[in-house]
């Protein structure tokens, strides 16, 4: 190949006469016919020795510029052998012994016989050459030497299809020019006599330095004068011959020719290598470019996809109540907003990340990269421990709400009932204590005092008769608190004023009636039916109290059982009014009674019954009431009753929709399992298959949205449990989401396995034996191999595995070290047993053309060789180089090349 290196060793061959004034090559290697080579006794043909004295000159000043000197006189300035192996040092890059400095003849033959020893050294035969003539100045003798050495370090390495020297460069150059007219290059005499030749190669590697259309074949002077022009000022190749020389001369010398023309294919041919070297390391860092910005948005995404779950996580997990029903209900909402419009997206952006992961750890095995390891904490790992976290602070954050709010709802009404008992027992109290004080007893009469005495005891009962209600007030002041009420200070105090005043009217109660029974030894006259009518009234007129109290009284149900409950006990209550209205009747037919005795006996009744406060008149007014709360309770438990077959009708609906969609769901998910295992046909039918399955699957989302109505109409209803289904809306979200999760990765998998199989060039028929092979020996078809049956399904392909190999090819087929191979690990570990792909070391070779050999590379170097955005990528992450041939921004592209492939691939 153009520019490669070196195939064998060049040989020194047989002279093809003992005065033959420059080595030959044997025969298999004979790169230049012998017939082409002079004699030493004869003379040359003054044109070619001219031409050979300009162009061999040229080439040697071409080398020695490099180290600051040239020659004028090619016999004459070799004769010391200072410059000469000055000359082989440059063009061999190798240390030559050190010269003699003397001026004597000895010390010059001495010198040249360093070169010629050199020479003799790199395998080639001097024959008739002796340090004697070079330092005598033989022109003859001088010229075969350059020519020698011309031959052994510019030509003998030019190698085309197999062959080498004069027939590979005659090949290169017929290879370049077959393009263009009216040039024919069949050697390298006459064949270069019109000029085209040297256009055609400029302008096949330079077009924009010629216009080969303009050139004229019979104009051979400007046609030879314009290549070496442009040669020399653009190419850096000096002018070796003479435009007129090579018109001139019926026969151009084929030496001094090839001598130019080798320049030529050097100058191109490390153009084309470094060409090469650019390509392959753009291709490299273009594929490295790629995943590194596939890693940056894997970065990112998992971070704001974390930073989301830290926010969201504590607000979840907040559990502090808020005091009113309205502030709870606006908690319920906010959940509702979230599982609705916030999370849906980032459970896309999860699955999306983990779609993202597979893809790179995919693209950087098919670019022989090491695998991509998150930052830490990032691992796609890390991000299913995270969101396994938030669904669990979501799970008990919803039922907490609702239990809240049923909390919230009880508060309130036993608050309610709390002030309304409290009321009814405050107002029975209001001026009790006043009366109790009373001394009337001291100036009263004998009726009087048994009426007080009668009186008091109608109080008494009254007051035992208020017990009940006083302990019902503690009993709900004490449910209050153990259910955490915000106003717990105010009504515990409210309930310790009843507490304390009963007690007061307890103590004054028994200190009156001490004094009245005293006094009642001195009374006998009481009024019997006054007694009566107040020891009746008073029970009568606490069962009135209490019955408006329970006709008004709140209730709270959830089911119709209960409803149905509250009725029939209501009807029971409405079965003893009629009794209840005798009873009535019969304590006012005592007061009529006592109005026909005061009327008949003309008793002087000063005042109302002294033994109750309660009068006709109240009693028939609580009747009354009685009588009116009654159609109203029936009402509100008719509106109740309807309120919750309503409720029922919702329950039956969700669960109509929820036994359906729950059981489609994990259907659904068991196909997927197995479309997963039992794929057929190409990879893109399956790709096709599985997006047409995907799509049907999507097309259902109307049904849970239908769902997610319907439940949220049973939040609003309040209604906390459904008898009818066993599937929670949280059940249906879940398996939602993780039938949409299975698919999207089903279905990644399969365009990753595209990936692979274009990339690497796998068949399909390769593709089926590998899916044989896997399904073989997925014995669970769960569609992953555990370690044992990996093992056990390479051993069956022929792998002879020792432990260290094994796991060896186990941490490249699981880096995450989760003890299963999956499918796509198991066609990636396949596919690189059979796959070339670039190396590290071919980068490196890359690098080291484009440096020109050197152990670093410049950042001009990289500006003149690569494209820019390529260039400025590599020198921002090149280190300095250190070594002890360092310059001045010295780059190491060789730990820059370890560092794309990982130093285990070096």
């Amino acid at each position: 190949m153009l520019g490669g290196e070196p195939r064998r060793s060049l040989q020194p061959q047989r002279p093809h006469s003992p005065a033959s004034a420059m080595d030959h090559y044997d025969e298999d290697q004979d790169y230049m016919p012998q017939e082409d080579d002079w004699d030493r006794d004869l003379l040359l043909d003054p044109a070619w020795e001219k031409q050979q004295r300009k162009t061999f000159t040229a080439w040697c000043n071409s080398h020695l510029r490099k180290a600051g000197t040239q020659i004028e006189n090619i016999e004459e300035d070799f004769r010391d052998g200072l410059k000469l192996m000055l000359l082989l040092e440059v063009i061999s890059g190798e240390r030559l012994a050190k010269p003699e400095r003397g001026k004597m003849r000895v010390h010059k033959i001495s010198n040249v016989n360093k070169a010629l020893d050199f020479i003799a050294s790199k395998g080639v035969k001097l024959v008739s050459i002796g340090a004697e003539e070079i330092v005598d100045g033989n022109a003859k003798m001088t010229l075969g030497m350059i020519w020698t050495i011309i031959l052994r370090f510019a030509i003998q390495d030019i190698s085309v299809e197999e062959t080498s020297a004069k027939e590979g460069l005659l090949l290169w150059c017929q290879r370049k020019t077959a393009p263009y007219k009216n040039v024919n290059i069949q050697n390298f005499h006459i064949s270069w006599k019109d000029g085209l030749g040297f256009c055609a190669l400029i302008h096949r590697h330079r077009p924009e330095l010629i216009d080969y259309a303009k050139l004229r074949k019979d104009d051979p002077m400007t046609n030879l004068n314009t290549a070496f022009d442009v040669a020399e000022k653009y190419l850096d190749i000096p002018k070796m011959l003479d435009a007129e020389d090579v018109v001139s001369t019926l026969r151009p010398d084929e030496k001094a020719v090839m001598t130019y023309v080798s320049c030529y294919y050097h100058a191109f041919s490390g153009k084309q290598k470094a060409e090469t070297a650019a390509n392959r390391i753009c291709k490299v860092l273009a594929v490295n470019q790629e995943n590194e910005q596939l890693m940056e948005d894997y970065e990112k995404l998992a971070s704001d996809l974390l930073e989301w779950i830290r926010r969201t996580i504590p607000w979840l997990e907040n559990r502090m109540p808020e005091n009113t029903m309205q502030a709870m209900q606006q908690k319920l909402e906010d959940f509702r907003d979230y599982r609705r419009l916030h999370k849906p997206p980032k459970v896309q952006e999860k699955c999306q990340l983990e779609i993202n992961f597979n893809t790179l750890q995919t693209k950087l095995r098919l670019s022989n990269r090491p695998a991509f390891m998150p930052s830490e904490g990032k691992m796609v790992s890390d991000i299913n421990n995270a969101w396994g976290g938030l669904e669990g602070a979501e799970k008990g954050y919803e039922e907490w709400l609702l239990n809240e709010i049923r909390r919230l709802e009880r508060l309130d009404h036993l608050a309610e009932k709390f002030r309304q008992k409290a009321a009814i027992h405050e107002s029975w109290t209001e001026g009790k204590e006043e009366m109790l004080q009373r001394r009337d007893y001291e100036t009263a009469s004998l009726s009087e005092i048994k009426a007080l005495l009668k009186k008091h005891e109608a109080f008494e009962s009254d007051l035992a008769a208020h017990q009940d209600r006083v302990e019902q007030i503690a009993a709900i002041a004490q449910e209050l608190n153990e259910l955490d009420y915000y106003d717990s200070p105010s009504v515990n105090a409210r309930c310790q004023r009843i507490c304390d005043q009963w007690d007061a009217l307890g103590a004054l109660s028994q200190k009156r009636s001490e004094a009245l029974q005293r006094t009642e030894k001195l009374l006998e006259t009481i009024d019997q039916l006054y007694l009566e009518f107040a020891k009746r009234a008073a029970p009568f007129n606490n069962w009135m109290e209490g019955a408006m109290e329970d006709l008004q009284d709140s209730f709270i149900v959830h089911t119709i059982e209960e409803i149905q409950g509250l009725s029939t006990a209501h009807e029971q209550f409405k079965a003893t009014l009629p009794e209840a209205d005798k009873e009535r009747q019969a304590i006012l037919g005592i007061h009529n009674e006592i109005a026909k005795i005061v009327q008949t006996y003309h008793v002087n009744m000063a005042g109302s019954n002294p033994y109750t406060a309660i009068t006709p008149q109240e009693v028939n007014a609580k009747w009354d009431k009685v009588r009116q709360l009654v159609p109203l309770r029936d009402q509100s438990l008719i509106e109740e009753h309807a309120r919750q077959q309503n409720n029922e009708r919702l329950r039956r609906q969700f669960a109509n929709q929820a036994n359906v969609i729950g059981p489609w769901i994990q259907t659904k998910m068991e196909e997927i399992g197995r479309i997963s295992i039992e794929m057929h046909g190409t990879l893109e039918d399956q790709l096709t298959h599985l997006r047409q399955y995907e799509k049907s699957i999507i097309n259902y989302k109307p049904k849970i949205d239908q769902l997610e109505g319907d439940h949220q109409l049973i939040q609003e209803a309040l209604i906390f449990d459904n008898k009818h289904t066993n599937y929670t809306m949280e059940h249906i979200r879940v398996g939602w989401e993780q039938l949409l999760t299975t698919i999207a990765r089903t279905i990644n998998e399969i365009e990753n396995q595209i990936l692979t199989r274009d990339a690497k060039g796998i068949s399909q028929e390769q593709l089926n034996e590998f899916r044989v092979s896997f399904n073989h020996f997925d014995r669970k078809r769960t569609g992953i191999m555990d370690a044992e049956d990996f093992k056990t399904c390479l051993i069956s392909m022929g792998y002879n595995l020792g432990e260290n190999e094994f796991s060896r090819i186990m941490s490249v087929v699981d880096p995450n070290r989760m003890g299963v191979v999956t499918f796509q690990a198991f066609i990636d570990f396949m596919s690189r047993e059979t796959a070339d792909t670039d190396t590290a070391d071919q980068v490196m070779a890359s690098f080291k053309i484009l440096a020109g050999d050197k152990n670093y590379i410049l950042a001009d170097e990289l500006r003149r060789e690569l494209p820019p955005d390529q260039a400025e990528y590599c020198i921002a992450r090149m280190a300095p180089y250190g070594g002890p041939d360092a310059v001045p921004g010295a780059l190491d592209y060789m730990s820059f090349s370890t560092a794309l492939y990982g130093e285990s691939d070096l």
